[in-house]
């Protein structure tokens, strides 16, 4: 096995450890690590959307296998994917600007595989080569640029990686937070699925040639079709929510929408001074991630039952439409999204 080493920086390691002699408050651990081997992403009865906020630790170490899987991208729809991680999206990484991170990825699948980080300023020659079966990289990159990013697979041909499942959403936190408390927080990973049946009929395989048409089976977020209907996103009434959307593709842009409520905030970018307010619909291109927020206040959008959807319809109509829950309404109204 190959490897890039990496140094880790002692600095901050020491001064975590010099923290620890004064008073007897616990300090924080100074390196984060999580194995997305060990560590998997619940899925069922649909893809955990909600997130915790990043660690203190200013060293994140994450190791991520990429292995084939068998995934269901709609209600008893299985299909043969590659993944990072083992579920589609994969895992979502969550750092602070100035961070350290240091990755491992193991590849464990039976063909060539690679890693793409939009969130890292790193040579590709460096971090993004491909490898092998059985074969593993190392590399580190510090967290420089905040914002909702893209991470996913650039081996030839790029869009059979992606289309078959090979992303996930990192999340970059500004040093000094984005400017507004949120009571809950959400990721959101809209994609396309090129799908055919098999001969047998059971799990369906890829269709190449739909993806290069731009014609998708399934337009979906986080990996499964409409399932956030049947499994709705929960906040209380009150509630400052904030959804971090990552588009993967590979060929849809997504116009991100909440029937009923207007976004109080849209970060465009990682910078909380480039906020816009008062937003309807923003557009969140393919390879691309914005950061959305909105509140939940009585006599505004409070108490009741939310559509998110693209408001390309005709994706939404392939699946990319979900249903957000707003304290304990008395009956869901009739969605028509």
């Amino acid at each position: 096995m190959r490897f890039v080493k990496f140094v880790v920086p002692v600095v901050m390691i020491a001064a975590a450890t010099a923290g620890a002699a004064i008073g007897n408050a616990k300090p924080a651990p100074a390196v984060e690590r999580i194995d997305f081997d060990k560590t998997v992403r619940r899925t069922t009865p649909a893809y955990d959307a909600r997130l915790a906020p990043a660690s203190p630790a200013p060293i994140k170490d994450f190791r991520i296998p990429i292995k084939d899987a068998t995934v269901q991208i709609a209600d008893s729809v299985p299909y043969h994917a590659w993944t990072l991680g083992g579920t589609v999206p994969g895992p979502v990484l969550r750092v602070r600007q100035g961070d350290s991170v240091r990755i491992t990825v193991v590849n464990e699948a039976p063909m060539p595989h690679s890693i793409d980080f939009h969130a890292a300023r790193i040579p590709a020659n460096v971090a993004y080569r491909v490898i092998m079966p059985h074969d593993s990289i190392q590399f580190a990159f510090v967290a420089r640029d905040p914002g909702a990013f893209l991470v996913h697979c650039g081996t030839p041909p790029v869009l059979m990686h992606l289309m078959q499942g090979m992303y996930f959403a990192m999340i970059v936190d500004p040093k000094h937070g984005w400017g507004t408390v949120a009571d809950k927080e959400f990721v959101l990973v809209e994609s396309e699925f090129y799908a055919q049946r098999t001969s047998t009929g059971t799990e369906m395989q890829p269709d190449y040639a739909s993806a290069q048409n731009k014609q998708p089976s399934y337009v979906v977020f986080n990996g499964r079709a409409f399932q956030y209907k049947a499994n709705p996103l929960k906040v209380n009434v009150g509630d400052r929510v904030r959804f971090f959307v990552v588009n993967a593709g590979p060929n849809l842009d997504s116009d991100f929408h909440v029937v009923g409520a207007l976004f109080d905030r849209v970060y465009p970018d990682g910078n909380p001074a480039h906020a816009l307010d008062g937003v309807q619909t923003y557009p969140v291109p393919a390879g691309g991630g914005a950061v959305f927020e909105t509140t939940f206040i009585p006599n505004g959008s409070g108490e009741g039952i939310y559509a998110f959807v693209t408001h390309s319809f005709a994706d939404a109509e392939k699946g990319a439409v979900g249903l957000i829950q707003v304290g304990t309404p008395r009956q869901y109204a009739t969605m028509v999204h």
